[in-house]
C-alpha cells in the first residue's frame, strides 16, 4: 500500500511538472504587444450588471475615458434585476452615450447573464464585441491596446489579462497570486494554439463569430460559461484566430473576494464548468490535476497517521511541487509588476492543495449563490 500511494503520487507529480513547463512554454510563446495602430471597426463595449451601484460609476467614467475614437466606441449596461439603484447610476451617463437595458424576464433562468449578453448583442452597432464587469478598472490606453491587437492579428476572439489590485488584506494578495496563475494557465494555452480558459471580464470577439457560432446555445443551461464555454465553441472550430493581449495596458483590474465565504462561492462557480466541456481531453486534464492534489493529500494525512514514509513522499512532491509553479508564476508576476507577492508561494502551494480537493468536489454538486440567486 505504502509503495503504491507513494508511486502514484510520485507519478502524477511528474505529470503535473510537465504540464506546468509546457504551459509556461506557452506563456513565453505568445509575442508582447507594442501598438500604434488606430482602430477602424465599431466596438460594443458590454456589462452585465446587477446590484453594482457602489463601483460600476468607476468602471463607466474608465471605459469614457478611453484614448479610443469616440465616433466608434459604444457602451451598453444591462441592469439584471437590481434591487439597488444600479439602473441610476446608469441612467446619470445617458447625456454621454451609454445605453441601458433593462432585463425584465419573469420566468426563473440559470443563466441570466448569458440572456443580458446575448439581448445586447443583438441591439448592439459595433462589429468587435468586448466584455467586461462592473466592478472593474483600465487605464486609458486599454481599449486601443486591445482593438489594435484584435484587428491586426485579423483574429476571431481575444483573451486580455485581468489582475486583482488594491488589497487590503494577507488573504487577497493569496488570491491575488493565485489568480495570476489562472490568467496564465489561459494565456499559455492560447500560446500553445490549445485555448481552456479565458476571463469574461476582458473578453473580445468578433459579432458575426458569435452568431455563427450560435450565442450561447448548448451552454445556456450553466449559470456561468458565457466566456470560458464560448472560448471552446469557437476553438473547436478556429483554434489559430484566437489570440492574447500580452500587454500591461491592456490589463483590466478587479478586486479579490473579501471573505473566505464569497471566494469559496465564487470557485464552486468557476469549477461547475469543469465537467461541461465538450473537449473531453481539458475535462482530462482537470480530473489529473484534482487526482494529484488528492493524492498529496492523502499522503500527508498517510505520513500523520499512519506511516512516516508517506510524510516523506508529501514533502518531496511538495518542494518540487513550489519549484515548477515559481518557474510558471514569477514571469506573471513580472509582466503584472507584482514580483513582491512570489513570497507568498510556499504558502499558496501548501493550500492549493487542500482548496482543489475541496473546491473540485463541491464544484460539481449541489447549487452555488450567485449575486443573490441560488443557481447550478
Amino acid at each position: 500500500m505504502i509503495l503504491s500511494l507513494s508511486f502514484l503520487t510520485i507519478l502524477l507529480a511528474l505529470i503535473y511538472m510537465a504540464l506546468v513547463l509546457y504551459m509556461r512554454k506557452g506563456w513565453f510563446e505568445i509575442p508582447t504587444v507594442i501598438s500604434n495602430y488606430k482602430p477602424t471597426r465599431r466596438v460594443s463595449v458590454i456589462i452585465a450588471a446587477r446590484n453594482e451601484e457602489a463601483g460600476i460609476a468607476r468602471t463607466i467614467d474608465a471605459i469614457l475615458h478611453q484614448k479610443f475614437p469616440s465616433e466608434l466606441l459604444e457602451l451598453i449596461v444591462i441592469d439584471d434585476h437590481s434591487t439597488d439603484r444600479t439602473s441610476e447610476v446608469v441612467l446619470c451617463y445617458s447625456d454621454r452615450g451609454v445605453q441601458l437595458i433593462q432585463l425584465n424576464e419573469s420566468n426563473k433562468l440559470n443563466s441570466y447573464k448569458k440572456l443580458a449578453i446575448s439581448k445586447a448583442i443583438d441591439l448592439c452597432s459595433g462589429d468587435i464585441i468586448v466584455t467586461t464587469d462592473a466592478d472593474c478598472r483600465m487605464d486609458e490606453y486599454w481599449l486601443n491596446t486591445v482593438i489594435s491587437y484584435f484587428e491586426t492579428q485579423d483574429l476571431y476572439m481575444l483573451s486580455s489579462p485581468v489582475v486583482y489590485s488594491e488589497e487590503k488584506s494577507f488573504f487577497e494578495r493569496l488570491q491575488t497570486l493565485e489568480f495570476l496563475y489562472l490568467i496564465g494557465l489561459g494565456a499559455a494555452g492560447i500560446g500553445n494554439k490549445n485555448p481552456t480558459t479565458c476571463n469574461g471580464a476582458n473578453l473580445a470577439y468578433r459579432k458575426d463569430i458569435f452568431y455563427e457560432m450560435g450565442g450561447f446555445s448548448g451552454i445556456d443551461e450553466l449559470a456561468s460559461g458565457d466566456d470560458e464555454l464560448f472560448l471552446h465553441k469557437v476553438a473547436a472550430k478556429y483554434p489559430h484566430k484566437i489570440g492574447f493581449c500580452k500587454s500591461t495596458d491592456a490589463i483590466v483590474y478587479t478586486d479579490a473576494k473579501p471573505t473566505l465565504r464569497s471566494f469559496i462561492s465564487q470557485r464552486k462557480r468557476w469549477a461547475s464548468k469543469s465537467t461541461k466541456y465538450k473537449n473531453k481531453a481539458i475535462v482530462l486534464l482537470g480530473i489529473t490535476i484534482w487526482l494529484f492534489n488528492f493524492c498529496m493529500l492523502a499522503s500527508l494525512l498517510a505520513g500523520l497517521f499512519y506511516h512516516y514514509s508517506y510524510l516523506f513522499t508529501f514533502l518531496v512532491v511538495l518542494v518540487v511541487k513550489i519549484i515548477v509553479e515559481y518557474l510558471f508564476i514569477q514571469p506573471l508576476t513580472q509582466f503584472s509588476n507584482r514580483e513582491e507577492l512570489m513570497r507568498y508561494l510556499p504558502i499558496l502551494s501548501s493550500l492549493h492543495i487542500i482548496y482543489l480537493v475541496y473546491i473540485g468536489i463541491l464544484g460539481n454538486i449541489g447549487k452555488y449563490d450567485w449575486k443573490g440567486r441560488q443557481v447550478k
